[in-house]
């Protein structure tokens, strides 16, 4: 595997009269193996980085270099095939389909990384067994609580052994021990695997959970001596 290295990157938003700077010269670097949290309050820019790291935006400025190469540099169609390939991607939201089982839910990226329904079934059965829904692969997201449906979306962002994983508030919809179980996980999940991580949170409790934190604010890190202030 390997790290996730974010340099100098800047992407700022110009509109009515008013630039936002929501990422204002930020490096960072995570290492292999290494959960790392990313905290701040709403709007200090913690989305924005994460959809950078994924491709989902191109910086104004900087890089975004993972597996040796330059993320930012990418063409769309390179972007689609980095998130494809080599991001896990959680968000707040599960995004499942409805009617569909966990099992088809969570192994939903598979057919199109080539693999067949049978190959599919068999690589995230185990998955969703680690993840305590093995006796629920049957049922429906209407059928499973927040915490199971969210173990879902974590079993879909990983079958596909990716690189690197990325969570933008995964746990702001479950309650505070859940949200511990589902961290904790995830932090040995990236140590197992051997891949960078990163949780974007502005729960306090959730960064107890993590091997650093780092805090944005205004767009940009800052030192221990402000993070503390």
């Amino acid at each position: 595997m390997a790290p996730l290295a974010l340099r100098d990157l800047v992407k700022h938003y110009r509109g009515d009269g008013e630039t936002v700077r929501a990422v204002d010269g930020v490096t960072l670097r995570i290492e292999e193996g290494e959960f790392v949290a990313l905290y701040g309050p709403s709007g200090s820019g913690k989305s924005t980085l994460l959809m950078l790291a994924a491709g989902l935006l191109a910086p104004d400025q900087g890089s975004i270099v993972f597996d040796g190469r330059d993320v930012a540099a990418f063409s769309a169609r390179e972007s689609a095939a980095y998130r494809r390939h080599d991001v896990g991607l959680i968000s707040q939201e599960f995004h499942l389909i409805p009617g569909a089982s966990a099992l088809d839910n969570a192994m939903i990226k598979l057919p199109v990384l080539g693999y067949t329904l049978r190959e599919a079934r068999a690589k995230t059965l185990p998955w969703l067994q680690r993840l305590g829904l093995g006796e629920r692969a049957s049922h429906r997201p209407e059928q499973l609580s927040m915490g199971e449906r969210q173990r879902v979306a974590i079993a879909r962002a990983l079958v596909g052994e990716p690189g690197l994983l990325l969570a933008d508030e995964p746990t702001g919809n479950l309650d505070s021990v859940r949200s511990k179980e589902i961290l904790v996980l995830m932090g040995e999940i990236c140590r197992e695997r051997g891949i960078p991580g990163l949780l974007v949170t502005h729960d306090s409790d959730a960064i107890s959970c993590v091997d650093a934190v780092h805090t944005l604010r205004d767009g940009r890190l800052l030192d221990p001596s402000e993070a503390g202030s």
